[in-house]
């Protein structure tokens, strides 16, 4: 980044006026779907529970238009999230996109952007109890779809080959592959970039590198959504606890994370979206 490395080019002489040109937002919202039935749900029959342990990740299934909530309980703990279209696992969250045209980080009234080809909402966040952080001093904020999962790849390039087990992306390929039957190297496959529920991030302003600090999330927090269409999800009840200290720990405190599934007012006439409207001939 700008500020981290040494600086090799002498700066020109208009570079304050190269500088101070101002951003232009690259995706304006004006055109998305206007999100409907904001605010905390409330449940019009039975509810399915589930539990991700700590430095474990659970599966769970929901219909189009049912609500997932999803609640710390214990102690302060993030999860990482990975939600697939239940009938074909080549379509998935797309967390760059979703970073792209809402920001950094979600909150009531944003939606969860399925990949491409298919680019159409997968969830809408509902209800949040944690939209109160907003952006603090250093840049943080909560439930952020810029960081990847921690892995164990990365774990052993940065920690001279440790083999670690619990991370996220290992926890997720584990429970990927004990829903569906798939072998291991094949599920992982499916395993993709998370939205970071609970963790608080952001960029530090001198260097623009990625931090985390301690979540904001306490007991009785929750995140609540609405699935667009039928989904499979995963989460993981991060081994980061809640991602104060470090990533990858047997040692940090780590609680479990609530899931719940259930159908509100608006399940019953919910219309789940149509895959993107582009032709995909690619001008030809």
């Amino acid at each position: 980044m700008p500020n981290r490395r040494p600086k090799l080019s002498p700066p020109p002489s208009d570079a304050d006026a190269r500088r101070a040109v101002k951003p232009v937002i690259c995706y304006p919202p004006e055109t998305l779907p206007t999100p409907q039935g904001l605010g905390p749900a409330t449940p019009t029959g039975s509810i399915t529970t589930h539990i991700a342990p700590p430095r474990e990740a659970a599966t769970f299934l929901a219909k189009a238009g049912q609500t997932i909530r999803i609640t710390s309980i214990d102690g302060p703990q993030v999860g990482d999230l990975n939600l697939w279209n239940v009938q074909d696992l080549s379509e998935r969250f797309f967390s760059g996109k979703t970073r792209a045209l809402h920001g950094t980080h979600v909150t009531t009234g944003d939606i969860l952007w399925s990949n491409l080809p298919h680019l159409r909402p997968m969830a809408t966040v509902t209800y949040d109890s944690l939209d109160w952080y907003g952006i603090d001093a250093y840049g943080g904020a909560v439930h952020d779809v810029i960081g990847t999962r921690c892995d164990p790849y990365t774990n052993a390039l940065l920690n001279a080959g440790d083999q670690y087990h619990h991370c996220c992306h290992s926890n997720l390929t584990r429970a990927l592959a004990d829903h569906t039957g798939l072998p291991l190297h094949e599920a992982e496959t499916h395993i993709h970039d998370v939205l970071n529920v609970f963790m608080c991030t952001g960029f530090t302003h001198d260097t623009g590198q990625y931090f985390m600090k301690a979540s904001p999330v306490r007991p009785g927090d929750r995140l609540e959504f609405r699935a667009e269409i039928d989904l499979l999800g995963a989460l993981s009840a991060c081994p980061g606890g809640d991602c104060g200290a470090e990533h990858s720990s047997d040692t940090t405190p780590c609680y479990p994370l609530q899931i719940e599934i259930f159908d509100t007012d608006h399940t019953a006439t919910h219309q789940p979206p149509d895959p993107n409207a582009y032709t995909r001939n690619h001008g030809r």
